[in-house]
C-alpha cells in the first residue's frame, strides 16, 4: 500500500510536537546548548572530530547562540524537533560538518541529561526555600521558647506546651523532608551522557569528561539504566510531595489555633482579609492560600510519579517532555507556599489571655497535678490520676478555673485516700500552674526553656550541614560552568 502522507500530520504538529517544541525553549534551550558545547569540546579532546572540525563547529554553535531569537521561533513541522532546528542551523552554515557534532550520542542520552539539569536547578531552588523556613521557625522557636500554648490532641485541649516547643516539632519534620530531598537531589547528580541510544558508543568517548563539563558528580553508570530508569524523576516528587503533605498539617493547625472559639494564634493585619458584608470579619485567608498551594503541590508529585505507572523499563515518552513540563508547575506551588509559611508564622503571636482562659476552663495542667500526687503524697499513679479526674470534673461543673479549685482538690484527695495531702492551698496553685507543667518537662525533647535551648542548637547544626551540601553542590556547578565556557572557547579558536 502506498502512503502519500506527510510528516507531520497536522493534529499531530498542533496537539504535541508544537507544545513541546514551545516547552523545549521555554525550559531547556539554555541546558542543549551547554550539552552541545560540552559534547564538542569531549570529541575534540579525544580525537573523535579533528581540530580545525571542532573549531568551525564551535564558530557556528557561538554563531548560532548570539544570533538566533529563540523566543521568537515558532514551530513550523519542517523539522521534527528543537534538536532538528539547531542540526538543521549548523547544517546550513557548515554543510555536511553540521552533522558531525551529534556522533556518538542520542536525544536518548541528550534528554535525559536536560531534564536532570532542569530538575536539579528547580530542586535546589526548592532546598533553599526549605532551609529559610526552618531557619526563619528556628529563630521564631527561640524567641517564643516561653511563650504558653495549648496543645491539643484530638481536637481537644490536651496540655500546656509553648510556641517554641510546637514549632520545634515542625522543624524536626522539615528538616527530615530537607534530608529527603538533599537525597534526592543527589540522585540528580550523575550524568546520562555518552549512554548514547542504549549501550553507549563505539567511538572513545569520555563520559567522565561530560560530566564534569556539565557539573555532574560523576557519569550514570549503566548505559541502558541511563535512559530507562526514571527513579529520578520518582524520588524527586516523592520526596517533594512529603513536604506539602506535612506542612499542610501544620497550616490546618493555623487554622484551628486562628478560629475566634480558640482564638489562640494572632495573625496580624498586614494577613488579614476582610469581609464585603460582614465588617466585624477578620479572615486569616493566607491560610486557606496555603493549604491550597500545598495540596496542589502534593497533587501535583502523585501526577508525576503516577504517570510513571506500568511503563516500559526502557527509553519511552511517558517520562519525557510532557511529564516533565507538567511536573516544573509543583516547583511554583510549592515555593510559593514556602515563600508565605517562612513570612506568615513569625509574623503570628500568641494570645496569651485566651491561652490562659482556655487553659483554666480546660484544666490542661491536671496532669502535672497527678504526677506531683504521686512524687509528694506517695500515692501510685491510678489513685493520683483518680484525684485529678475528681477534681477536674467538680471545677468544670462549677464552672471555676482550675487555679481556684483547692477546695474540691482537697475533698476528692480525701474521698479516694481517706487522709489529707500533704499539699497546701499555695501549692496546689503552683502545682496546676503552666508554667510549672513546663518548666518541670525539662527531658530531652522537652517544652522547658534548657531541653528546648539544647534541641534549637541541634536544629541548627543540622540545617547548616545540609547549606554547606548544597553550597557545594551549587558551587561544583559554578566551576564547572567555567571550565566548559574555557574550554570551549578553547576549541572554538583552533
Amino acid at each position: 500500500m502506498t502512503d502519500s502522507s506527510v510528516f507531520p500530520h497536522p493534529v499531530y504538529r498542533d496537539t504535541v510536537l508544537a507544545p513541546l517544541f514551545e516547552a523545549v525553549k521555554r525550559h531547556h534551550a539554555a541546558d542543549m546548548a551547554r550539552i552541545n558545547r560540552a559534547h564538542l569540546v569531549m570529541l575534540a579532546e579525544t580525537g573523535i572530530l579533528e581540530r580545525p572540525d571542532a573549531a568551525a563547529l564551535g564558530k557556528a554553535l557561538a554563531g548560532i547562540e548570539d544570533e538566533v531569537d529563540i523566543e521568537a521561533l515558532t514551530y513550523t513541522g519542517e523539522h521534527e524537533d528543537y534538536f532538528f532546528v539547531v542540526e538543521a542551523e549548523l547544517t546550513r552554515r557548515l554543510g555536511d560538518l553540521g552533522g558531525a557534532l551529534h556522533t556518538a550520542r542520542s536525544r536518548n542520552d541528550m534528554d535525559h541529561t536536560l531534564f536532570k539539569m532542569a530538575l536539579r536547578r528547580r530542586a535546589e531552588a526548592l532546598q533553599g526555600q526549605l532551609l529559610a523556613l526552618t531557619q526563619a521557625l528556628t529563630a521564631k522557636a527561640e524567641a517564643e521558647a516561653e511563650t504558653l500554648i495549648v496543645a491539643y490532641t484530638h481536637g481537644q485541649p490536651a496540655q500546656p506546651s509553648t510556641f517554641g516547643h510546637y514549632l520545634g516539632a515542625v522543624i524536626e519534620v522539615a528538616l527530615r523532608d530537607a534530608a529527603r530531598l538533599d537525597a534526592a537531589i543527589q540522585a540528580l547528580d550523575h550524568c546520562p551522557m555518552g549512554a548514547a541510544a542504549i549501550t553507549t558508543s563505539g567511538f572513545p568517548i569520555d563520559r567522565a569528561r561530560m560530566a564534569d563539563l556539565l557539573g555532574f558528580e560523576a557519569p550514570l553508570l549503566n548505559s541502558y539504566g541511563c535512559i530507562a530508569s526514571v527513579d529520578y524523576v520518582t524520588g524527586l516528587y516523592s520526596a517533594i510531595k512529603l513536604i506539602f503533605v506535612h506542612l499542610g498539617r501544620v497550616v490546618q493547625d493555623m487554622a484551628f489555633w486562628s478560629a475566634f472559639e480558640v482564638g489562640q494564634l494572632h495573625v496580624p493585619r498586614s494577613l488579614v482579609q476582610i469581609s464585603s458584608i460582614m465588617p466585624q470579619k477578620r479572615n486569616p485567608v493566607p491560610i486557606e492560600h496555603m493549604r491550597h498551594l500545598a495540596s496542589v503541590t502534593a497533587g501535583r508529585c502523585d501526577a508525576i510519579v503516577d504517570a510513571m505507572r506500568n511503563t516500559p523499563f526502557t527509553d519511552m515518552n511517558d517520562s519525557e517532555g510532557e511529564v516533565q513540563q507538567a511536573g516544573y508547575a509543583a516547583f511554583d506551588s510549592g515555593g510559593r507556599m514556602l515563600d508565605l509559611l517562612a513570612a506568615f508564622l513569625p509574623a503570628c503571636s500568641i494570645d496569651a489571655a485566651k491561652v490562659r482562659r482556655n487553659s483554666d476552663a480546660a484544666c490542661i495542667t491536671i496532669t502535672e497535678l497527678a504526677d506531683t500526687l504521686v512524687r509528694q503524697d506517695g500515692l501510685s499513679f491510678r489513685q493520683a490520676h483518680d484525684i485529678a479526674a475528681r477534681t477536674a470534673q467538680a471545677v468544670i461543673e462549677a464552672g471555676v478555673p482550675l487555679s481556684e479549685g483547692a477546695e474540691a482538690f482537697a475533698t476528692a484527695f480525701a474521698e479516694v485516700t481517706g487522709r489529707a495531702s500533704a499539699l497546701d492551698e499555695a501549692a496546689f496553685r503552683e502545682a496546676v500552674a503552666p508554667e510549672t507543667f513546663v518548666a518541670l518537662r525539662d527531658r530531652t525533647g522537652g517544652p522547658a526553656p534548657a531541653a528546648l535551648a539544647e534541641a534549637l542548637g541541634i536544629y541548627r547544626a543540622e540545617q547548616a550541614t545540609l547549606a554547606q551540601a548544597q553550597e557545594a553542590r551549587l558551587a561544583r556547578q559554578s566551576e564547572a560552568a567555567d571550565r566548559l565556557d574555557a574550554a570551549f572557547d578553547a576549541v572554538k579558536e583552533g
